[in-house]
């Protein structure tokens, strides 16, 4: 393969990932807006004492996303410490939401607001779901 036939390819790839990524935040905004925007707010400030916010959680934007998986897939009915606060409002599950769905909210909360983290694989969401 000549070397312009390999930049086309690698710049039609980008472009494909681009395009593919702006989809998977737009699907996980809709998912965000439809399900956890009545809790977390339109800004993922949360509520206080109720609802933990996820714009510039610890939680959200670290590299270990097992935790926030298992809690949109099974709920939590526990009071919660992060950052430094607690919250007490429980979360219900969404066992109805496809490994995709996850990991496109997941993608979607990560990159939204003051957070500037790794998007979230379907491959990593099957991971976390099948780690239980």
């Amino acid at each position: 393969m000549g070397r312009k036939a390999f930049m086309f390819l690698v710049l039609g790839l980008i472009g494909i990932s681009s395009k593919t990524v702006a989809q998977n935040l737009v699907n996980g905004k809709k998912i965000y807006e439809t399900r956890c925007l009545v809790c977390h707010q339109a800004d993922g400030g949360g509520v206080p004492n109720m609802n933990a916010p996820l714009d510039g959680s610890t939680n959200v934007v670290g590299n270990d996303i097992s935790r926030m998986v298992k809690i949109i897939k099974k709920g939590y009915n526990e009071r919660v410490a992060l950052d430094g606060s607690y919250y007490s409002n429980a979360m219900t599950p969404n066992p109805d939401l496809t490994d995709a769905a996850i990991a496109d909210v997941l993608s979607y909360i990560r990159n939204s607001w003051s957070n500037k983290a790794s998007m979230v694989t379907i491959a990593q969401v099957k991971k976390q779901v099948v780690k239980k």
